[in-house]
């Protein structure tokens, strides 16, 4: 299999760069489409309680998180078209998983490429694994790029 269509996740720091260069090479490589995906976790939001109690803040919160999203993702787009001519991004808003198994199906992708600190025991258990839950939910394959611990 060959992937046409390859979707990579970034967090926006630098743990996430890694899997971007690798998706990138690999779109290259193959003459693929890379798809570029931000989510916004919504369970960072607090409980819902606080939310309907402070709506005016949430939405100017809402807002600047939105416009400083689109933002960093042009520039990645940027970066990434000096590589490749098919490059689009997208944000969401929900869970990171079920948000990244969900575009990489509306959008037929043919690889995910994403980054994992490699976390076990206690850590693990706490943080949760996105990229975890991902390969297990995913319809297509899932390539994890492993951060060492120090960055």
């Amino acid at each position: 299999m060959v992937p046409q269509k390859i979707l990579v996740c970034t967090d926006f720091s630098e743990n996430s760069l890694p899997a971007r260069l690798c998706a990138t090479e690999y779109a290259k490589a193959f003459g693929a489409e890379l798809f570029v995906l931000h989510v916004v976790n919504s369970r960072m939001w607090g409980y819902p309680a606080f939310a309907a109690s402070a709506l005016a803040e949430m939405t100017t919160i809402e807002e600047h998180i939105s416009k400083g999203v689109e933002e960093e993702l042009e520039l990645i787009a940027n970066d990434c078209k000096r590589e490749i001519d098919r490059v689009t991004v997208y944000s969401r808003t929900g869970a990171p998983a079920q948000e990244i198994v969900a575009l990489a199906d509306e959008e037929s992708v043919d690889l995910i490429v994403m980054g994992t600190h490699g976390w076990t025991g206690a850590r693990h258990l706490m943080v949760g694994s996105t990229a975890e839950n991902v390969v297990r939910t995913a319809n297509c394959p899932v390539l994890t790029v492993r951060v060492s611990e120090a960055k």
